[in-house]
C-alpha cells in the first residue's frame, strides 16, 4: 500500500490537516487513528474558543481561526448545525499583577484587530451577573470569542475530508516509522504497511511517542486535565468565565449544563486520564467562590483528558531539520481545538512548499534546541 502522505491521529488537528491538503489537491491521503474519531483530547475538551492570549503566536492562530469557525458550517458543507456560540470570553484579574499583565495583553490584542475590552468589576458584573466581585480587580472581554461543539466540528472536517477522497483508518495503531539515509520510507500499523515519505504528527498527547518511533525527539510532555459537567438549567450566564490566579475556566453550554475545568501543578506527566475526588473537591470550592449559584447544581460527571503541553505553552507547528518529510503539529499546551483551523492551514501550506498565511517561523521545533524562546505564554489554566 502507497499513500502520498500519511497522518497520524485523527483528532481535530488531523482532520484539519487531512481536508487542507486534499481541498489543495492532494490525492491519496492516509489518516490513521489507534482509536476512533474524537477518542482522545479533542473529544475530552472544554471547547472553549478564545482570542485573548499573551503572545502574538496564539492571538494570530486564534483570531483566523475564529474567522474560518465563523464561516465553518457553509465551507465544510456540514448538514448540522456546528454549535458556534460566539458570546465572549470574560478573563478576570484577581490581583494586581495579573492586571498589569492583562493591561499589556489587551494592547497586543487590539494591536491584532481582536475587538477586546478591559473592564471594571462593576462592568464584568453586568455581563455576569452572578460574578462574585469582591474576587476580582478587573476584567477583560471579547465579544467574538466562544464555545463550539467538538464533536460536530470535527465530523464537519472528517466528512469533507472523505469527500475530497482521504482514507481514514480507526482502531489501527502505528507502531513503527522506518527511515532510510535521513528519508522516510514507510509507516507500520498493528494492521498494514504504507509506502510513504511524508508523515504528519498530529497525535496530541501521544506526540513524543510518535515522533520517538522516527528517531526524532520532541520537547512536549502530557498530563491529565480534569474536567466536570453539571446538571442543565435555564441561561444564566454567556460567556466563558476564566481566572488564570484562581485556576478556573467555566461555560454554559447551548444546552443548559456547566462544563468547568482547571489544573493540578502537582499533577505527574503521563497519559493517565482518570478522574478525582481531590479535582471535584477543590473545583466546587473554586467555583462556587467566583461564581455562587453554581454551588446550587449537582454535577453529571467528571473525566480527564491530556494537555500536550511545550516548553514554552506555544504549539510546534512545521517541518524538522532532522528528517526530510516529517512534520509536526503538536504541544498545544490544551488548545489545539482553537487553533485547529490554521493548523491545517498552515501545515497544509509548509508541506506544500506554499508562502504561509501567516509567519510562524516562531513555532518551528528549533526554537528550543537552545532554550531561547522568542515569548512564553502565560495565559494559560
Amino acid at each position: 500500500m502507497n499513500a502520498e502522505i500519511v497522518i497520524i491521529g485523527a483528532g481535530i488537528s488531523g482532520v484539519s490537516i487531512a481536508y487542507n491538503l486534499a481541498n489543495k489537491g492532494v490525492k491519496n491521503i492516509v489518516v490513521f487513528d489507534s482509536e476512533y474519531l474524537t477518542s482522545g483530547s479533542t473529544g475530552r475538551c472544554g471547547a472553549g474558543v478564545r482570542q485573548q492570549w499573551g503572545t502574538k503566536m496564539n492571538c494570530l492562530l486564534a483570531k483566523k481561526s475564529v474567522e474560518f469557525f465563523e464561516k465553518a458550517q457553509e465551507v465544510l458543507q456540514y448538514p448540522r448545525d456546528i454549535e458556534f456560540k460566539q458570546e465572549g470570553y470574560l478573563i478576570v484579574a484577581t490581583n494586581e499583577l495579573e492586571d498589569e499583565q492583562f493591561t499589556k495583553n489587551v494592547l497586543l490584542q487590539q494591536s491584532l484587530g481582536i475587538p477586546v475590552k478591559k473592564l471594571t468589576p462593576l462592568e464584568a458584573k453586568q455581563i455576569v451577573p452572578h460574578l462574585n466581585i469582591d474576587k476580582i480587580v478587573s476584567a477583560t472581554y471579547c465579544k467574538t470569542d466562544g464555545h463550539l461543539n467538538p464533536f460536530t466540528m470535527t465530523e464537519a472536517y472528517y466528512l469533507a475530508a472523505k469527500r475530497l477522497g482521504v482514507t481514514f483508518y480507526f482502531h489501527e495503531k502505528v507502531t513503527d516509522i522506518i527511515v532510510e539515509n535521513n528519508k522516510i520510507q514507510k509507516v507500520i500499523t498493528n494492521k498494514r504497511e504504507v509506502q510513504t515519505h511524508k508523515v504528519v504528527n498530529a497525535a496530541g498527547g501521544y506526540s513524543k511517542e510518535v515522533a520517538k518511533l522516527a528517531n526524532v525527539d520532541v520537547p512536549v510532555f502530557s498530563e491529565n486535565h480534569e474536567i466536570l459537567v453539571t446538571e442543565p438549567i435555564e441561561k444564566i450566564q454567556g460567556p466563558m468565565v476564566i481566572s488564570f490566579a484562581l485556576n478556573i475556566y467555566c461555560q454554559q453550554v447551548p444546552h443548559g449544563s456547566f462544563i468547568m475545568g482547571r489544573s493540578d501543578p502537582f499533577m505527574p506527566h503521563s497519559h493517565n486520564i482518570e478522574s478525582s475526588w481531590k479535582f471535584l473537591d477543590e473545583m466546587a470550592k473554586t467555583a462556587v467562590g467566583l461564581l455562587p449559584p453554581l454551588g446550587e447544581l449537582r454535577v453529571v460527571r467528571q473525566w480527564g483528558g491530556l494537555y500536550n503541553i511545550s516548553p514554552d505553552r506555544q504549539p510546534i507547528i512545521g517541518g524538522t531539520k532532522e528528517l526530510e518529510g516529517f512534520y509536526l503539529a503538536c504541544g498545544f499546551s490544551g488548545h489545539g481545538f482553537m487553533f485547529a483551523p490554521m493548523t491545517g492551514l498552515l501545515l497544509s501550506e509548509i508541506i506544500l512548499e506554499e508562502p504561509t498565511t501567516i509567519d510562524i517561523n516562531e513555532l518551528h521545533l528549533d526554537r528550543f534546541k537552545d532554550g531561547d524562546f522568542n515569548a512564553y505564554e502565560t495565559s494559560v489554566v
